[in-house]
């Protein structure tokens, strides 16, 4: 069973819908014991980082993710909610992640060219930095994924597992630190290739 956030900032029909159509059992919950009875967990998130975070904290999933991430349990963050895996973000002012992979989050505009369109919104292609990560298991090189977000994951080396160019940016597209791992874009958007990222997920297949 996976155990999908409900914090009031993901995108969570499509998401549930794409779950459901791999075959895999999952609840919207943010009930506790549901999040500590499931084998995996995913953190959606659509909107500000500083006003998701403060909405975990509201509802004591900070504390709950961070405690459950540490026993083991597979998690995995969606766009918002992969930002959220991170220390920290400078989305207008400085926000504190969950603080489960190194690195932070940082907007996209003042590191691309003049005249570049933000958000990064559409079909990009993916470049594996961890080709044997379980995550990728069935994805191709050079497959495309759908991105939506304005800020992006940096100092995060040792953690990414995929990556996509926009204009003079490399972005972090998918990131696992042990358990935990996350993606940028959103694999419920992104056709055949994001519902084998989701069933690789689901069914055990990723090392995360």
């Amino acid at each position: 069973m996976i155990c999908v956030v409900d914090y009031g900032v993901g995108n969570l029909y499509s998401l549930t819908c794409s779950l459901r159509h791999i075959g895999a059992q999952c609840v919207v919950s943010k009930e506790e014991r549901d999040l500590r009875e499931a084998e995996r967990i995913i953190l959606p998130g659509v909107g500000a980082f500083g006003d998701a975070a403060d909405k975990l904290r509201l509802l004591k999933l900070d504390g709950l993710l961070k405690e459950l991430a540490a026993m083991g349990k597979p998690l995995m963050g969606i766009c918002l909610g992969m930002q959220l895996l991170f220390q920290k973000s400078y989305e207008y002012g400085e926000h504190a992640g969950l603080g489960l992979i190194p690195g932070v989050v940082r907007p996209l505009a003042p590191t691309l060219e003049a005249g570049a369109k933000v958000p990064h919104m559409g079909w990009n292609s993916l470049t594996f930095q961890q080709p044997k990560d379980g995550l990728l298991r069935g994805v191709r090189e050079g497959d495309y994924v759908y991105y939506v977000h304005s800020y992006y994951a940096t100092d995060c080396q040792q953690a990414l597992v995929a990556t996509s160019v926009y204009g003079s940016v490399t972005v972090a597209g998918a990131v696992r630190n042990g358990n935990v791992c996350g993606t940028q874009f959103h694999p419920e958007k992104s056709g055949e290739v994001g519902l084998t990222i989701l069933s690789a997920f689901a069914k055990g297949d990723a090392l995360c």
